[in-house]
Formats: structure tokens, C-alpha cells, sequence
């Protein structure tokens, strides 16, 4: 299994021959290096419906007839552009013919705002275990740290967290920290920061605070092989 980081909080895994891809923020991403132009994609997992997490899910799912996999309010949103849609709600898991997919609590906001300013209410925002092969991702989304993440830690055997660490839309790299300590994933990767100047951070300063080997500050299109 590939899994690899394209900026903001974009995650792309590529396993059994399939492509998923996580918040596909793609076009007005000044840190990513993907193009939608070029993108082939199976699968969509979305964790919340800000702009900056469902990006060019549309575009992409049409040109890629792939599968979006979101909260429910926002595959019930999604799935009004005639894209094809598996809607889940927090704690519930689905096997999917390319791994299992489980929501976890995310404590964050959720809603669209449309090109002509109208807001959509997307439901609860999400994180993700996406397990394929016997390992397991652990993607936050955006969100507060929550004591519940102890519990996902000792529940899951998690191979790599990928964790918020931008402060003053999700929670700041200390309080990532002790995400990572609560987690005990093998591999955490910080996520969400530096495209915007309110979440300018040192993503290197933060895995520096981890045990040694645990924290992989990805550079844009970089991977970790499972």
C-alpha cells in the first residue's frame, strides 16, 4: 500500500490497485501538487463539507465515475450532481470491496458555501479509519483534540495518523501531540497547515516533540509504503 501527502489535508492511498483519495483540495491548493486534469481516481472519502475539504470532489468523481464516501448530509449533498454515493454517520463502518471504512468523531463545523454565497448545512464532520491489507489510517480531518482519541488508540492498531496541526481552525501541534500519544499510531504525519497564514506552523518542530521514528513530517507528494 502507497500513502501519500499532497498538501493541506489531501491523502491519496493507492492499494489493490485502486485510488483513493482523502479531501481533494485540489485547485486553489497553493501547496499541492496534483492537477485534476491529470488525477485518475476510484474512490473519494470526504470528512466534513468546508470548501477546502470537498474541493473538486465533483469534478472528479464525474470525470472518474469513482465512489464518493462521506457523512451523511453531505453524501445526500454530493449526490444531487448525480454522483454516486455511500452515505455513513459517526461510528458506523462499511466494507467496501476495496477495504473497510469507519467514521469517528470529529469535534469541528461542517458546511458548503456555494459559488452564489448560499451555505449549505453539511451535517457532523468526521474522521476516518481506512483499513486495507490489515493496516489501518487514521485520518482526523479537521478537529479539537477529544479524549475519545484514547480510545481509538486502544481499539485500533494504527499504522499512520494523519493529524490537524495548523491551531486556530483545528487543534495546534501541542495538542497534536498528545493526539499522538492517545492514538499510539506507529507513524503520525501532520496535516492541515501553512496554506493559510492563520495555520502557519513548523510541521518539523512538531514530529520533533514525538518519539523518535513516530513523527514523519511528509514534504507535498512525498510517501510512506505499508
Amino acid at each position: 500500500m502507497e500513502v501519500s501527502y499532497h498538501g493541506h489535508s489531501v491523502v491519496k492511498v493507492i492499494a489493490n490497485e485502486k485510488t483513493i483519495m482523502i479531501d481533494p483540495f485540489i485547485k486553489g491548493n497553493s501547496l499541492t501538487d496534483l492537477s485534476v486534469d491529470d488525477l485518475k481516481v476510484d474512490v473519494i472519502i470526504l470528512t466534513h463539507g468546508h470548501n477546502d475539504h470537498v474541493g473538486d470532489t465533483v469534478e472528479l468523481a464525474k470525470k472518474n465515475n469513482a465512489l464518493v464516501i462521506a457523512p451523511y448530509e453531505l453524501a445526500v449533498f454530493i449526490g444531487k450532481h448525480n454522483i454516486n454515493t455511500h452515505p455513513m454517520n459517526i461510528g458506523g463502518a462499511y466494507e467496501f470491496d476495496f477495504g473497510r471504512v469507519k467514521l469517528t468523531q470529529a469535534f469541528h463545523g461542517s458546511s458548503y458555501e456555494q459559488e452564489d454565497g448560499t451555505v449549505v448545512y453539511t451535517g457532523m464532520p468526521s474522521g476516518v479509519l481506512l483499513t486495507i491489507d490489515n493496516k489501518t489510517i487514521y485520518h482526523a480531518g479537521d478537529t479539537a483534540l477529544f479524549s475519545d482519541m484514547k480510545l481509538i488508540g486502544e481499539r485500533h492498531s494504527i499504522d499512520v495518523a494523519f493529524l490537524p496541526i495548523g491551531d486556530n481552525l483545528t487543534m495546534g501541534p501541542d495538542d497534536a501531540v498528545d493526539a499522538a500519544l492517545w492514538l499510539k499510531a506507529k507513524q503520525v504525519v501532520p496535516i492541515h497547515y501553512n496554506t493559510m497564514s492563520i495555520i502557519k506552523q513548523d510541521p518539523v518542530a512538531f514530529t520533533d516533540k514525538l518519539p523518535k521514528g513516530v513523527g514523519v513530517p511528509l514534504k507535498v507528494g512525498e510517501k510512506i509504503i505499508l
